[in-house]
């Protein structure tokens, strides 16, 4: 069977579970279709607050099924490239979801569940955890946004030397780089990346919202434009309720009560 992706509900906070410990919870067309579906109802609930992605069991996600794959060569290209489509569409809704995603990483996180790790906006990663891509070893190359991602956060040469050698790197390494958030200890990265959604939650969302935006626009703007972003926005959090009440709640020294 191929593996699945199981919701839950912690208070504020969807819990997004891809689950087939068997393969280490490889990817299928069924994760991404519901993935989308899953984030394009969450989107317009204002209940959901935050988004945590996580594999069961011991391990996040070890990317493609390698036998899946290899029987896909025996098929119409088209084939691949439609499942393919899937996920990449499944990587962008991630990466625009208005909300915060945080990524619970316990055990691998090889290839595309690597590039699924690299889609959320935060990571907390177990000290067990191990990051690799293996394309370079099986003859593949990167998907899944893989090399945007490294190449917006790492010197070209190290990007390149892991999407080349296939070195796994460790929790400690990629927070090093800037890459993980927080190291937890091994089997706490769901329970650490709850409490940073509950953190979450106590913000404004329209002020969260905004500023997901403004850092997923950057690359394609010059200062100038950026700062013209930055205006509007800024207007429109000012007016917002929201606005009023983070500034009243702060001059009246309470905590704030957003809508």
């Amino acid at each position: 069977m191929p593996s699945e992706l199981h919701a839950e509900r912690r208070e504020g906070t969807l819990v997004l579970t891809i689950s087939d410990p068997a393969s280490r919870n490889t990817l299928s067309e069924q994760v991404f279709a519901a993935g989308v579906e899953a984030l394009d109802v969450a989107e317009t609930d204002p209940t959901v607050r935050c988004i945590v992605l996580r594999g069961e069991g011991e391990h996040f996600c070890a990317g493609g099924n390698l036998q899946q794959l290899k029987a896909n060569r025996k098929a119409d290209p088209q084939l691949q490239g439609d499942m393919l489509q899937r996920f990449h569409d499944f990587v962008e809704v991630l990466r625009v979801f208005p909300k915060p995603v945080i990524a619970a990483v316990e055990g691998a996180a090889a290839g595309g569940g690597f590039s699924l790790a690299l889609a959320c906006d935060l990571i907390v990663a177990a000290d067990n955890a191990k990051f690799v891509l293996s394309y370079g070893r099986i003859g593949l190359s990167p998907d899944g946004g893989a090399s945007w991602q490294l190449m917006q956060r790492l010197p070209r040469s190290l990007a390149l030397q892991m999407l080349w050698l296939s070195e796994p790197m460790t929790a400690q390494q990629l927070h090093a780089h800037g890459i993980v958030n927080w190291v937890s200890a091994s089997g706490q990265a769901l329970p650490q990346a709850l409490e940073v959604a509950e953190r979450l939650a106590q913000c404004a969302p329209n002020a969260i919202a905004s500023a997901k935006e403004l850092v997923n626009q950057w690359p394609e703007r010059s200062l100038a434009q950026q700062l013209d972003a930055e205006r509007a926005h800024f207007l429109d959090n000012l007016f917002h309720a929201n606005g009023g009440e983070g500034l009243q709640s702060f001059l009246d020294k309470r905590p704030p009560r957003f809508s």
